[in-house]
């Protein structure tokens, strides 16, 4: 047999008695008959039911190596134990319909795994212990609710060696480490991001907002448009029938939410593609999509929950005022408000309430933190559209004239994130975006041959 250069969606030989899995990526995703927008309803108990122990399936692997990554080799075996892996992980069942996605995926994670290697072993300093090992098999066994014991002998009885995935588990802690030390000034979020962010889910509070679990797949990581398709759908036949969507979605997603499950948070109408904006307006809650074709792969989501966008929304403000009854006549109102609009444009924040004392006829007031709910009607349009370190033009209410400087806004109420929550989300999200190019620019660089 000849080697050949590597392309995602080559074929490879069977695993399956009778099971020709692999196919090209040269096609394209013919037209699909229109399909109803949900898939089904998920079982939300199935994200907290133990793992279940199966026998190990019976695979017929090629012998020896099936593919090299520069000077690495993948063997048969690998690749089986990597396939046993994600299907424990994930308690997708193999079938004749999904073996095929289970093998690339495995088969992508292997070659990913090399690359990595090999530039961990460049640092001297990424020595990565067994006791982290240890920690991170404790660590995973807390998550499934049982003994690291009993996890690994979990893993056992479905076929998988305790020695392969303790090096899958030191590959993935020394890839942490190296991208976290590598990346790390780049990942770093500044102040002014944390705000800008802070302001847009302000501004987003309104707005219908969803709950959402992804997993998406990327057509050229599986072989094309098509093969994404395919191991779309045999992944949403699996969850509906009960497979964990969480434990699917880090096995197989390519999103950067994949480290938590899938969980993207709360997205807000009109802040994402207009195909998956559609697909989230049709799912009820505890619904799971159809796949979803977009530019460059296919998503899956899982509608958690949906909330009409009537978030409280917290404004600081401070002001300085001329005190006028109702009855004031025309002429005073005007008369006040001249003399404002001819203060506004040298007050800020910090120091309206002293140019407001130095003033004869002047009343300054700091605010506090306020619903904009329970604010004056006349004040709540600025409290709501002002722009923070603003001051508003000359408003008339009951008590008097005044101008009103908004110095902060945020989200309240117990849903609503901290600033060192959003920043520890925007950083993780850099991590994870200059991995994925790390990685990619590894593997565009290598020489990645499959034996055929």
């Amino acid at each position: 047999m000849g080697l050949m250069r590597y392309t995602t969606g080559v074929a490879m030989a069977a695993l399956i008695a009778g099971s020709a899995v692999g196919q090209s990526a040269a096609q394209t995703t013919p037209a699909q008959p229109a399909q109803a927008p949900a898939a089904g309803t998920l079982n939300p108990a199935a994200e907290d039911a133990p793992q279940r122990a199966t026998a190990a399936p019976q695979f017929r692997l090629a012998d020896g190596i099936i593919a090299t990554v520069n000077d690495r080799i993948i063997t048969g075996y690998d690749l089986r134990q990597r396939m046993l892996v994600i299907m424990a992980m994930s308690q997708i069942q193999p079938t004749e319909e999904n073996i095929a996605a289970i093998q690339q995926q495995a088969l992508n994670d292997l070659i990913e795994k090399h690359l990595q290697d090999a530039e961990i072993a460049k640092f001297e300093s990424l020595k990565i212990s067994d006791q982290e090992i240890d920690q991170e098999i404790a660590g995973m066994a807390r998550e499934a609710g049982t003994t690291p014991q009993n996890y690994m002998a979990f893993l056992e009885q479905g076929g998988i060696r305790p020695q392969p995935f303790r090096e899958q588990l030191r590959t993935e802690i020394g890839w942490r480490d190296l991208v976290g030390g590598r990346f790390r000034d780049r990942a770093r979020v500044s102040r002014t991001q944390v705000d800008q962010a802070m302001r847009q889910l302000t501004e987003a509070a309104t707005k219908p907002q969803y709950l959402v679990g992804e997993i998406y797949l990327e057509a050229s990581r599986v072989g094309g448009m098509q093969e994404a398709m395919n191991g779309a759908r045999q992944l949403v036949q699996q969850m509906v029938q009960g497979a964990p969507f969480m434990a699917v979605a880090r096995q197989f997603s390519a999103a950067p939410s994949a480290a938590r499950g899938g969980d993207a948070g709360w997205v807000v109408q009109g802040t994402i593609q207009p195909a998956l904006e559609t697909a989230m307006e049709s799912l009820a809650v505890g619904q799971l999509s159809n796949p979803i074709p977009v530019d460059g792969g296919v998503y899956i989501l899982y509608m958690r929950d949906k909330r009409s966008g009537a978030a409280t929304s917290l404004v600081q403000m401070k002001q300085v005022m001329i005190e006028l009854p109702e009855t004031a006549t025309e002429a005073q109102v005007t008369a006040a408000t001249q003399r404002l609009e001819a203060l506004r444009g040298s007050l800020t924040c910090d120091n309206i309430l002293e140019r407001a004392r130095a003033e004869q006829g002047m009343l300054g007031a700091d605010l506090g933190e306020s619903d904009v709910a329970n604010l004056l009607p006349q004040f709540q349009q600025v409290a709501r559209s002002a722009e923070i370190g603003s001051v508003s033009s000359a408003v008339r209410s009951p008590l008097g004239v005044h101008l009103l400087a908004v110095c902060g806004r945020r989200l309240g109420g117990p849903e609503a994130p901290s600033p060192q929550q959003v920043e520890s989300r925007l950083q993780n999200q850099n991590y994870a975006m200059l991995g994925r190019r790390y990685l990619r620019d590894l593997r565009a660089d290598a020489l990645i041959e499959i034996k055929q």
